[in-house]
């Protein structure tokens, strides 16, 4: 049970990084670039939870988690490019760190799934 609050957790911590970002996109770009600059420490945070939670998950869960990561490692490049850029490249940046984000929802959302599905298994047999 344990496992299935872990991942939960991580999902809740992708969803909120996910909400950050979409509420940073939101403002100007002054106020969004320090915004952006927490949202790579929390993309960082959340990327080490999912690290730590994959050795434990059998491999259809394992597999959906390390795209995550790779795809909240991404949000980390984008988010640290974004803080760097201005106009076009700016906004560029922007949608790629918030696709990054939604990706790894995505991804942590199968894996629970994927854990969810393998634990019904189980308990049928």
């Amino acid at each position: 049970m344990s496992m299935n609050k872990d991942l939960d957790r991580v999902r809740a911590a992708a969803q909120e990084l996910h909400g950050a970002i979409s509420d940073a996109a939101a403002k100007r770009s002054g106020a969004v670039k320090s915004d952006l600059e927490a949202v790579g420490q929390k993309a960082k945070a959340v990327t080490e939870s999912v690290k730590a939670s994959v050795g434990v998950q059998n491999e259809a869960t394992k597999k959906h988690l390390k795209e995550a990561v790779t795809d909240l490692e991404a949000v980390q490049k984008h988010a640290a490019e974004a803080v760097k850029n201005s106009g076009p490249a700016f906004q560029a940046s922007i949608r790629q760190t918030l696709a990054d984000a939604r990706a790894s929802v995505q991804k942590v959302s199968e894996a629970v799934a994927a854990n969810r599905s393998a634990e019904s298994t189980k308990t049928r047999k």
